[in-house]
């Protein structure tokens, strides 16, 4: 069943202002989100006392960009490769930050690992050892099981110095719902030996086969344009190529060039 965009603003401020008038014979519990979760569900925006404003971006969100499809960019990536970690914290993850509307992203961490089946299970071996494997691992459980907060998670691990070490606390700090244990489950188990050879399924199926990462596809697409404009400014790539309006981000897009990658032995 459709409801027009009046009915929809008038029930959601109906909601807020029954919600406001209830609060005050009561006390809001303490917020214990993160700041990426306040909007997550309606009784985080409750707890943060963000209800409102997270009603109106959403409504917002919805209906203002739904005249076109979003970007879609895959990122092919190894979670130790230097090249990678400068390209997803200072390029991508921004960009994402800027543009959240018009873009998607998809995390693929795999690289230029190489895989071989014992029997049993999948067996990896990665470009930069053991400690990437990990890294690699890590990531994919975190991009099965903690949602919308995964990319956060993983930003927050790329941009430290120990991105392995760091994992827990990233964590704890942008998905506290999510028990660490049942990640290192994943990561120990046969879902994330399951996962990851996806990830090298997906990763082998490139064309033309990647020689480099971080390997950059949009819109099902590689060539070596793409690439050099996605590494040179993401930003004004991405609103380049959206065909429908142009968010508010798009009118101060400066770019910014990497040219650093991990190349595949």
């Amino acid at each position: 069943m459709k409801m027009n965009m009046k009915a929809t603003a008038a029930l959601s401020l109906l909601f807020v202002t029954l919600w406001s008038s209830a609060d005050v014979a009561r006390c809001v519990s303490p917020c214990a989100s993160s700041p990426s979760q306040w909007c997550s569900s309606v009784d985080a925006a409750i707890q943060c006392g963000v209800l409102k404003q997270c009603l109106e971006a959403n409504f917002t969100r919805a209906h203002r960009h739904r005249d076109a499809q979003p970007v879609q960019l895959d990122l092919y990536y190894e979670s130790l490769c230097p090249a990678c970690r400068a390209f997803l914290t200072q390029m991508l993850f921004p960009t994402l930050v800027m543009l959240p509307d018009i873009l998607n992203v998809t995390l693929v961490p795999y690289g230029n690992a190489k895989e071989r089946f014992d029997g049993n299970r999948y067996v990896f071996t990665c470009q930069h050892g053991e400690e990437e494997c990990l890294g690699n691992m890590i990531e994919t459980c975190l991009l099965n099981l903690a949602g919308s907060s995964a990319f956060q998670v993983i930003y927050c691990m790329e941009s430290s110095t120990d991105v392995v070490k760091s994992a827990e606390s990233c964590l704890k700090l942008y998905k506290p719902t999510l028990e660490w244990g049942k990640v290192m489950s994943c990561v120990s188990g046969d879902q994330g030996n399951k996962l990851m050879h996806q990830n090298a399924l997906q990763t082998d199926a490139l064309k033309p086969p990647h020689y480099f990462v971080p390997w950059v596809t949009i819109n099902g697409e590689h060539t070596d344009d793409l690439q050099k404009k996605a590494m040179q400014g993401l930003l004004p790539l991405v609103c380049s190529l959206y065909q429908g309006t142009k968010p508010d981000a798009c009118g101060s897009a400066q770019p910014r060039q990497y040219k650093s990658y991990c190349h595949k032995e």
